[in-house]
This record gives C-alpha cells, sequence and structure tokens, in this order.
C-alpha cells in the first residue's frame, strides 16, 4: 500500500482538494498554484506533486469537488419543492431560487463567479471539460426535475435552450452592478418559460 491510499494519505489528498476549491472560488484559477494550496491545507509543499501529477490534475480534482458540493445543494433544494402547478412567474422563481440558494437578492457569491468562470475557463483549458460537462449534467437533471415539479415539460429538444436560457439570464444579472440579482433573472425567464417548458 502506497502513502497516497493510506488513511492519512486520503486525508492529505483531500485536504489539498479543498484548499484548491476553496481558492479556486475566492480568487479564479490564478489563485490555485502549488505553494498557495499547501500553505491553505496546512501541508508541506512537496505534498502537491506528491498527491497529484500535476497542477492540472489539481486543478480538475478541485472542480469536481466543488461540482459534488453544488450538486448536493441542488438535490437539497429540490427535496423540499413541492409537486404543483406554477405560473410562470412562479416557476422562474423556483429556478432562480435552484440556482442561487440563499443569496440576497443583490448578493454575487464567490461561488455565483466561480461557477460561471469555470464555463469560460473550459475554452482555455480543455482539460476541464468532462469535469464539467459533469457537473453542467447534474444541473440540467436538476432543472428538468425542477420543470416536472411545476407542473411543466421540457421536450428533449428544447433542454439545452432552458438551460441556456437560465445561464444567459443570471450571466445578463450579473452584468447590472449594483442591481437586483434575482429580479433580473427572474424577469429574463419569464419570458421563455412558456414556450421552452409549458404547462401540461
Amino acid at each position: 500500500m502506497t502513502a497516497a491510499v493510506t488513511p492519512k494519505g486520503e486525508r492529505r489528498r483531500h485536504a489539498l482538494i479543498a484548499a484548491a476549491a476553496d481558492l479556486l472560488c475566492e480568487g479564479g484559477f490564478e489563485a490555485v498554484r502549488h505553494r498557495a494550496v499547501a500553505r491553505r491545507a496546512g501541508l508541506p509543499l512537496a505534498s502537491t506533486t506528491y498527491y497529484f501529477s500535476s497542477l492540472e490534475d489539481l486543478v480538475v480534482q478541485a472542480v469536481e469537488h466543488t461540482g459534488a458540493q453544488e450538486a448536493a445543494q441542488l438535490h437539497a433544494r429540490l427535496a423540499g419543492l413541492s409537486r404543483r402547478r406554477r405560473g410562470v412567474e412562479a416557476t422562474a422563481d423556483v429556478l432562480v431560487d435552484l440556482l442561487l440558494g440563499d443569496c440576497a437578492p443583490s448578493e454575487i457569491s464567490e461561488e455565483l463567479i466561480s461557477r460561471y468562470e469555470r464555463y469560460i475557463a473550459c475554452a482555455r483549458h480543455p482539460w476541464l471539460r468532462d469535469a464539467q460537462r459533469r457537473i453542467g449534467e447534474e444541473w440540467t437533471s436538476a432543472v428538468i426535475e425542477a420543470i416536472e415539479r411545476c407542473g411543466r415539460t421540457v421536450r428533449p429538444d428544447r433542454i439545452k435552450a432552458l438551460t441556456c436560457g437560465i445561464d444567459g439570464a443570471v450571466v445578463a444579472a450579473l452584468v447590472e452592478d449594483g442591481g437586483n440579482l434575482r429580479a433580473t433573472a427572474t424577469a429574463a425567464l419569464i419570458d421563455v418559460i412558456d414556450v421552452l417548458a409549458p404547462l401540461r
């Protein structure tokens, strides 16, 4: 048994991944460096190269760690969503709540910024794409479930348009400096929900 797969090794590896995920959220991809990760995890610098084949490997693990946390949050929010027919405004509220969670109306959280930075980063870093696709599949699955619980349906050929519409609404809201993030995102969704996810 190598040190990397012992309980102590697994704890150290997890600590490094969690530290990298925190740095990624706080400062973007530029913040994730061997020295910064080791310092945040409280481990020797050499541990970052001992447990991971490269910085890219560590970043991918951090992205997957973050994706798993986001998926858990999505499922927790879905668990509390009742099944009933909802109008356009109520459905838009559900979808925005699903994505933003407990953020204040005008709050732009580090987690939200990091989520959309990861999408853009895939253009420059193809090695991130597989991890980000898996995270995207979790999000799409959660959106479909939320839509169904609102008494609506999403045709397979419109799922991509719907999820892109939701992402676009949030990104547009991020551009509105100091504005009401929730209100901007909700207003953008209201215009497309009946077309992309009509009532059954």
